[in-house]
């Protein structure tokens, strides 16, 4: 697999992706101590679909879906958006948001693995970039060990969270819809909040009360416009156009934001394992992103 070559504006959204999703993972873990992580999920996504409404009146585009693309989209859905999400907000509160992020970003071996499966290549640079990526997430696991082993749980669901993500990469590109990256997403929310929706009733109750205060609001809030009506936007417009595994390494380094982030704002103390990986990250995305030498014929 030759290295990939993205375009300003997919590096500008790969930034943006990385800062915003980066410091929710210590958003979320705030959140889910303020209120029931489900009702929590769900709330997001109600002002999210609005917000994303908004963006397409103002952009003047189109949220009409044919009707031929309904059964692909709920096949898309399941994985991407209802496993993905309900997973991984449960497992936020049963694990630190560093841990929980490092957790959800296995998701690149997940994505290698389901694309083994639809005979998508991966190539040498895949491989390498794979591998010191792993390496990297087991450095920073490295420090949490003791503490993970005493929330199995919380381990499990991220990773059945991660699983979901990487299979959902895998299947956006092998069954494309077409649409525009906006219209795709707000599609899926419907579907997705009514699932969420349902979990919180079953799993937190129907007597949860609305948010109270500012400190309950702002969660909301950020992840409405900034993780929904912008991340996963632009990861889908990302995940449309690339292939899974660089799709899914160029993602890379947000655990290492979440870990820092989590650092500033919990007080989730940081070791030297985090920034060894931070570098291995790097070299991880420079293998799959930066072009090689071109050989020069005599």
């Amino acid at each position: 697999m030759p290295a990939a070559k993205l375009t300003l504006p997919q590096i500008q959204l790969l930034l943006g992706i990385t800062a915003i999703w980066g410091m929710n993972w210590p958003v979320m873990k705030y959140a889910v101590t303020q209120y029931p992580p489900l009702h929590f999920r769900t709330l997001c996504m109600v002002f999210g679909m609005v917000a994303m409404w908004v963006v397409a009146r103002q952009m003047k585009i189109s949220l009409k879906v044919p009707r031929e693309m309904w059964g692909r989209l709920a096949l898309l859905c399941i994985p991407n958006m209802i496993g993905w999400h309900l997973f991984c907000i449960l497992a936020v509160k049963e694990l630190s948001s560093g841990r929980a992020a490092i957790l959800g970003y296995t998701m690149p071996v997940w994505a290698v693995l389901s694309g083994l499966m639809f005979a998508h290549p991966v190539g040498r640079r895949g491989w390498i970039g794979l591998s010191l990526a792993m390496v990297a997430a087991m450095l920073l696991l490295s420090s949490e060990f003791a503490a993970i082993a005493g929330s199995p749980l919380g381990v499990i669901l991220m990773l059945i969270a991660a699983a979901c993500w990487g299979f959902g990469t895998t299947l956006i590109r092998h069954y494309p819809t077409g649409l525009h990256a906006l219209t795709f997403t707000h599609a899926m929310m419907p579907a997705t909040i009514v699932a969420m929706g349902l979990a919180g009733f079953w799993f937190e109750g129907a007597d949860v009360g609305p948010p109270q205060g500012w400190s309950q609001w702002w969660p909301i809030f950020y992840n409405a416009f900034g993780v929904f009506a912008f991340c996963q936007v632009a990861w889908f417009s990302l995940a449309k156009s690339l292939p899974p595994v660089v799709s899914s390494l160029s993602i890379m380094i947000i655990p290492v934001v979440g870990v820092m982030s989590g650092s500033f704002f919990l007080g989730e103390v940081p070791h030297w394992p985090d920034f060894a990986a931070l570098l291995l990250i790097l070299g991880a995305m420079a293998v799959i992103l930066v072009p090689g030498r071109k050989k020069v014929l005599p």
